[in-house]
């Protein structure tokens, strides 16, 4: 049995990937790719359908959820202005 850890299964831990949050996916992978690069863990060669994937997926959705967050407040603040200015 190798050593290697698999990098989408130990996020997952048996779950399907929609049932982890993103959040628990973003501090898993930071805690594995930290630990990775630093030589504590192996990991195996991911292939990218099946790992990064999940990593990928949880960031693109946080990216959503952020820009729609600063453009809330951007329009906020813009309507603050306007008040203002009246």
């Amino acid at each position: 049995m190798s050593d290697e850890l698999n990098f989408a299964h130990t996020i997952l831990q048996g779950r399907a990937w929609r049932d982890v949050p993103d959040h628990e996916v973003l501090a898993e992978s930071e805690r594995l790719l930290g630990e990775w690069m630093s030589g504590e863990v192996r990991m195996e060669r991911p292939k990218l359908y099946d790992h990064y994937a999940l990593l990928l997926l949880a960031l693109t959705r946080q990216n959503r959820e952020l820009s729609a967050r600063v453009a809330a407040l951007e329009a906020a603040a813009g309507q603050g202005e306007r008040a203002q200015d009246s």
